[in-house]
């Protein structure tokens, strides 16, 4: 029979591999997000400087991202 320590001890490692695989995703999801944002900049920046959108196109983007994204 095995001792309850040496069970305790087996545990351990598991949660450790959890908290690695956590870790790998987090950081995935990272860097998913940053290369989200840098392509929403670029491209909102690409139309303001084409002077295809106006002053007010962000703030009605923003609006529009918030009413589609939260459905």
């Amino acid at each position: 029979m095995t001792s309850p320590i040496a069970e305790q001890g087996d545990f351990v490692e598991v949660i450790q591999l959890i908290e690695n695989a956590r870790q790998r995703v987090n950081y995935r999801v990272n860097v998913e997000l940053i290369d989200l944002y840098w392509n929403v900049g670029e491209y909102v920046s690409l139309k303001i400087a084409s002077e295809a959108w106006g002053e007010n196109t962000v703030k009605s983007l923003a609006d529009y991202i918030k009413s589609e994204v939260s459905q």
